[in-house]
């Protein structure tokens, strides 16, 4: 599976949202599901997802979806 799939799903499953809400206007907290608790359960996934540990300040900086592609290219994620 490609890095962008892999990306949206983590987000679609533990979000439990439709792959039609994913874009620049999902945001923490945009979603009822996107609370403090799902936030550390989405980088959960996506450090499963991608086999890494991400920093703090990048998980604190996770704030949107895209936020998130930016945050990962800094982990040779790639979305190319």
């Amino acid at each position: 599976m490609a890095d962008i799939e892999n990306y949206r799903q983590a987000f679609v499953e533990t979000l439990e949202i439709d792959e039609g809400q994913l874009g620049a206007d999902l945001l923490y907290q945009s979603v009822e599901t996107w609370d403090s608790v799902g936030h550390m359960q989405l980088v959960t996934a996506l450090e499963d997802a991608f086999d890494i540990m991400l920093d703090t300040d990048d998980i604190i900086d996770l704030s949107s979806y895209l936020a998130g592609i930016e945050i990962l290219k800094k982990y040779d994620v790639s979305f190319d």
